[in-house]
């Protein structure tokens, strides 16, 4: 048997309804955009994420293959948001069919969503990650440390590209990664000192 895309679509719809917080990834990632940023996120759900940072002040666009949770996010937040689309289907030309950004300054690969795709597909975003991030544009993988598509997978397929690796935390709330963490949040740009902000955004810099 398949998975039960059917109940994971009731459950996720339940628990948003009951009021459960599915929004640290939106709050993670918005702090590290500046606001009215382009933001993806791949394997979306039922759509928390996008509309917490919609409500944050992003450009918050998801995609994800299965109807079932796709059609509780058009129930929950605002359909337009979301686009039925597959990891294995990403490339600028299907962004474009799909009336989606060229251009991001994050893309999010996270809930476990590494562990449910082949290698092939996760470098795959590498790959589109490298072509359509800003300069400053971050990819955000969160995911069990053990599981495939996990650290050292993320690690060796993102080579080849301009990412970098420029920060690694065990969990949403920044604890420090260690060899114990079962958990991984993995933050790539292009280069490991970010760069690309015209000012310091929120810093107020004393006069010398």
């Amino acid at each position: 048997m398949g998975p039960d895309y059917d109940s994971y679509a009731a459950k996720m719809r339940a628990q948003t309804l009951d009021g459960t917080d599915l929004e640290v990834v939106a709050r993670f990632t918005d702090m590290l955009c500046r606001r009215n940023s382009r933001i993806l996120d791949i394997g979306c759900g039922v759509g928390n994420t996008v509309n917490a940072l919609r409500h944050l002040g992003h450009r918050g666009y998801g995609i994800d293959p299965t109807p079932q949770v796709l059609d509780v996010a058009a129930e929950l937040f605002d359909g337009s948001w979301f686009r039925q689309l597959s990891a294995n289907q990403l490339a600028v030309g299907s962004l474009d069919e799909h009336d989606l950004p060229r251009t991001y300054d994050a893309i999010l690969l996270t809930g476990n969503v590494p562990a449910f795709i082949s290698r092939d597909e996760l470098r795959g975003v590498f790959n589109l990650a490298d072509q359509v991030l800003s300069v400053s544009g971050v990819l955000v993988v969160g995911t069990t440390r053990h599981a495939n598509g996990g650290p050292e997978d993320q690690d060796e397929l993102r080579e080849g590209t301009s990412l970098q690796l420029v920060q690694r935390f065990a969990d949403w709330h920044l604890a420090p990664y260690r060899s114990g963490s079962q958990w991984s949040v993995s933050v790539y740009a292009r280069t490991g000192q970010r760069s690309g902000f015209e000012s310091p955004d929120g810093i107020f810099i004393l006069p010398s």
